[in-house]
């Protein structure tokens, strides 16, 4: 070897060199002359901010794959990018330049984008970094970001073509508005919350009755209708109950008066109402709720906004224009209560809407805005995902996707904000209106309707489109549509998406739409859905709980190839992963023990030493046993991938590195390594080490990138980035060489685990006594009796037909005999009978005390579930101790 590993693994050194070197060489770099290809597409994170925890995961869980399919001899590519993210990022630049005390206001419209695109160069540029450390395996070339200008022409042509199909309107509807960012969300941004409010049951005095005054009103001279919002009363434009509530067949045609705003409302009758509700009236106020106003469609009411864009309510409500809405609400409680017409109020948890970004109640608003009619784009993506087409790993998320598709409303796809891609529509002096892909479009299909305008005298429409409109071709923009370029011929549809299930109806089915409406073919044939990563606890991470977890910090300390390993590793199929920093630090000890192991490896090879594959005809029984060793877990490996279950991937090649490899295999072979036997079987010991360490670390590498590169960088001039992916070695499970070594091995670890349950400490070398009449495996055993010897920390090795065990002997069985340990003299039974005696009193008054707590009713009723739990866990830990305990004690003749 020309050169040695350092003393130390040193990720801090190790990690920017490769980042360095894979990006100089182009690593990662798509090969065309591969045949077969690969593609996915990175799902682009908000322009915003930092990477945190779960795009870590979901960007390791995609660079295991691309590495893999590299490795495969797949013509491979990783599109990278980002998402410019409308409303946060306005919300996110509207705050920083408020700390300079400036708003939007102050800007133009193109000097406030100005500032974005500037804010923008910095915050994007750390996303880009953070992908690198986390050592992504991406082609940087291709790097997209959704205001491209390829992108963002895609984005226009689209609108247009589906306007021009009728798939696009502009019309007056019910909308999510967000007071706070001042602009209409989707429904699937939305976070409903169970709150605690207040059903208010307010008086309705009937019109056909002269007063008006609830204190002089008899029961039956007044109907009550219950709700959760007084203050859009001023709204009110019909009262409502079901067509068979027999208690209110008597109103029809009938009018009520409406409290505060003065004035006279029908009593109506529409299905939609729930008779068990409140008293089963219900008020409707069609321009402020969704099921009122499609009532009010129904039944031919005329809406009333009472609304600010702001919060606030509006001329329409007297002297409550200009309050804010909830102030509103109290003030309309205490007008009503002042005046009798409130019956009574009582606590009610309902679902309360909010933006999901940033927290605040969302408004239902009947607004003007631009839509996609979806139902027709909707069915034929429902098809493919029934037919298999496009199939969803784990399966269960199918049924979400169904549940949503299936009862889909039109999309509400405008935005009040200055960011983002604007509406191509432009209006004449004269109020007509053009969808076009430009300006000068818009001028000449002005002048084809006979209306004559110029550049300068019409006004493009100033609502840009939502953020998930444009995410939603990525795709098949990033590479090149609408043009027809070889690389979307080469490469959509996509392999794969990873992705989480919080953005199954944002993201996944809007791609799934518009890749069979405008490429006419699904953009993926798998959908890999992982969980969140939540804290220890189960709880999500949240900056107000203090529990946010920094995937840079973890990577800086414990190194990025032990945090990639941990998020593989604990991640359950379909399911969250709970984040225990602990955890980490053993993988960290992982890749010491990578480390040190070829370090050992490489100070005991020859200076001309060159790697090859050993011949497997010529090699010793510890030899092939480690091969198929290997065999079985690249089996176990490949199965894993199959499925994309990772954590069986990585707990595969975990076992087999740090225990058949380093634990067995070294150390059966450091007799041979250091020279104690002939120079034949030195060089084949060699062999194998070098060429079992090569494949294990190719296996590794999808998950640890920098710590496999930089060993493999000493064993080939390659980049361990490119080379194939390990081939089995061919021996059989049944090989003689195997059975033998698989006998050995289990005759080792039960010396080591009789050793171990009577705590005979390490130091202390006892004899070992083996009673078998299998001949020829007790030859066998006699071949192997110093590797024996050594693994079992032994002193001496017989093998005898028959033995009569004394009462200072521990007797073990194993598969074809008895193993007998003589303990007289080495061994003080009475001294460890006493600690164990003792050790089992305190594991006792523990457990009683435990149990007496996990049993008190008053401590059930009062913690909360999961302290109950841990407590029980901590119980059922004491009782494995006793037992162990206890199993000793009966070792040792109690």
């Amino acid at each position: 070897m020309k050169s040695q590993l350092p003393d130390r693994y040193d990720p801090e050194s190790v990690e920017p060199k490769w980042i360095k070197t894979w990006e100089e060489k182009k690593t990662f770099a798509p090969d065309s002359s591969r045949k077969e290809t690969f593609s996915i597409v990175i799902p682009p994170p908000n322009v915003t901010g930092n990477l945190h925890i779960g795009h870590a995961l979901n960007h390791t869980i995609q660079d295991i794959i691309i590495r893999i399919e590299r490795k495969k001899g797949k013509n491979v590519v990783w599109v990278p990018g980002m998402d410019h993210a409308g409303i946060a990022t306005q919300v996110v630049v509207e705050r920083e330049l408020g700390k300079e005390g400036k708003s939007r206001t102050d800007f133009t419209r193109e000097g406030f984008i100005e500032k974005v695109w500037e804010w923008k160069a910095h915050s994007g540029g750390m996303i880009a970094k953070q992908q690198r450390l986390l050592g992504e395996s991406v082609d940087w070339s291709r790097e997209r970001f959704t205001f491209d200008e390829g992108l963002s022409k895609a984005v226009i042509k689209v609108f247009r073509s589906l306007y021009d199909e009728g798939l696009i309107y502009r019309g007056e509807r019910i909308i999510n508005w967000c007071p706070v960012t001042k602009t209409a969300i989707s429904d699937i941004e939305v976070e409903y919350k169970e709150k605690q409010g207040k059903l208010y049951h307010i008086k309705y005095p009937k019109a056909e009755f002269k007063s008006k005054d609830p204190k002089t009103l008899n029961k039956g001279e007044y109907i009550v209708v219950a709700t959760t919002r007084p203050e859009t009363m001023f709204g009110d434009v019909a009262v409502c109950a079901h067509p068979d509530d027999a208690r209110y067949t008597n109103l029809k045609d009938k009018f009520v008066f409406l409290p505060i705003a003065g004035k006279e409302i029908p009593v109506l009758f529409d299905s939609f109402v729930d008779k068990e509700f409140g008293s089963g009236l219900v008020k409707i106020t069609p321009a402020h709720d969704i099921n009122d106003y499609e009532a009010g469609l129904r039944l031919k009411l005329t809406p009333l906004n009472i609304m600010n864009l702001d919060g606030t309510l509006n001329e329409h409500t007297g002297k409550y224009n200009g309050l804010d809405r909830f102030e509103a609400r109290k003030r309309v409680v205490e007008e009503l209560e002042t005046n009798g017409y409130i019956e009574k109020i009582e606590t009610h948890i309902h679902s309360v809407g909010h933006n999901q970004r940033g927290g605040a109640v969302i408004e239902p608003l009947l607004s003007t805005q631009w839509f996609v009619k979806i139902e027709s784009l909707a069915k034929p993506a429902i098809e493919v995902v029934k037919s298999g087409k496009v199939q969803f790993q784990p399966k269960m998320w199918e049924k979400t996707y169904f549940e949503w598709m299936e009862n889909i409303r039109d999309w509400c796809i405008s935005r009040q904000l200055w960011w983002g891609h604007r509406i191509p529509a432009y209006y004449a002096p004269n109020g007509e209106m053009v969808v076009a892909e430009s300006v000068e479009e818009a001028v000449s299909l002005f002048s084809k309707k006979g209306i004559s305008v110029t550049k300068e005298t019409i006004k493009q429409d100033e609502d840009v489109l939502d953020t998930w409109f444009s995410s939603g071709l990525w795709p098949f923009t990033v590479f090149g549509w609408p043009e027809n370029s070889t690389e979307l011929k080469q490469y959509y549809p996509t392999s794969v998406l990873v992705t989480g299930f919080d953005i199954i109806f944002f993201w996944v089915a809007r791609m799934i739409m518009n890749g069979l409406k405008f490429m006419g073919d699904v953009p993926f044939h798998k959908v890999l859905i992982h969980g969140l990563v939540r804290d220890k606890d189960g709880k999500k991470f949240s900056k107000s709980l203090g529990n946010v977890v920094d995937p840079l910090d973890m990577m800086t300390k414990y190194g990025t190839d032990s945090f990639r390993f941990f998020l593989a590793a604990v991640l359950p199929e379909g399911k969250d992963i709970l984040f225990d920093e602990s955890r980490l630090d053993g993988y960290r000890s992982f890749c010491n023990k990578i480390w040190n192991s070829s370090r050992f490896i490489f100070m005991n090879l020859p200076e001309e030493f060159t790697t090859k594959e050993p011949e497997l005809n010529s090699l010793e029984d510890t030899d092939l046993w480690i091969l198929n060793e290997f065999d079985r877990m690249l089996s176990k490996y490949e199965k894993a991938y199959a499925g994309y279950l990772f954590f069986e991937m990585a707990n595969a090649v975990y076992d087999f590195v740090w225990g058949s490899f380093c634990d067995w295999y070294l150390e059966l072979t450091k007799a041979r390594v250091y020279g104690n036997v002939t120079p034949e079987s030195q060089e084949k010991a060699r062999l194998v080490l070098v060429s079992v360490l090569k494949k294990s670390l190719g296996l590794l590498h999808p998950f640890m990138p920098f710590i496999t590169e930089e060993i493999h960088s000493l064993l080939e001039q390659t980049e361990l980035a490119k080379t194939e992916f390990p081939k089995p070695y061919g021996v059989s499970d049944s090989a003689p060489a195997v059975v033998r070594m698989e006998l050995v091995r289990e005759i080792i670890t039960k010396i080591r685990n009789m050793r171990a349950e009577l705590g005979v400490k390490p130091e202390k070398k006892c004899k070992v006594i083996i009673k078998c009449s299998h001949k020829e495996l007790k030859e066998m055993m006699e071949r192997e009796i110093k590797s024996i010897l050594q693994l079992s920390k032994a002193e001496s090795l017989e093998f005898l037909d028959s033995y009569e065990a004394k009462n200072t002997d521990s007797v073990g069985a194993f598969s074809i005999g008895e193993i007998f340990l003589p303990l007289e003299g080495i061994f003080d039974f009475e001294k460890e009978k006493q600690r164990l005696e003792k050790e089992k009193k305190q594991i006792q008054l523990e457990m009683e005390k435990l149990e007496n707590k996990i049993n008190n009713p008053s401590f059930l009723e009062k913690a909360k579930p999961d302290v109950v739990e841990k407590e029980r866990e901590k119980y059922n830990t004491w009782k494995e101790k006793l037992d162990s305990t206890v199993r000793a004690l009966e070792k040792i003749g109690s």
